[in-house]
């Protein structure tokens, strides 16, 4: 993670997807965005083998891997020091993204009022 748009990530973005309606017009299958944004993160995910210390999220807008989605709002929270068991993933929707963006906006102001104890 060079960057915030550093192209190194533990996604691989682009690949051969199955038929869902990702042929353009001629018949090709349209292209991978490549759109990959990085952040430093600091908390705790928990993963495969239990809870583990994240260094960063990769938040890509591409094809997915798992939900039936021809693009989605992808979030991988890791910590690539720990080798790939140190990943949580996340497909999302971009309107189920947006309401996510949302809740965590509110619930941040939430907080900030409790802990001035307003």
């Amino acid at each position: 993670m060079a960057g915030r748009r550093s192209g190194t990530s533990s996604v691989v973005n682009c690949r051969s997807v199955p038929s869902r309606g990702l042929e353009s017009a001629k018949g090709t299958l349209r292209m991978c965005t490549n759109i990959i944004e990085n952040a430093a993160v600091a908390g705790s995910g928990k993963g495969a083998d239990g809870w583990f210390t994240l260094s960063g999220a990769n938040v890509s807008y591409d094809h997915p891997y798992h939900a039936p989605l021809e693009y989605a709002l992808n979030i991988d929270f890791v910590n690539e020091a720990a080798g790939p068991a140190a990943r949580v993933a996340v497909e999302l929707t971009a309107e189920s993204a947006r309401r996510l963006v949302d809740a965590i906006l509110v619930a941040l102001d939430r907080g900030a009022l409790a802990e001035a104890g307003a």
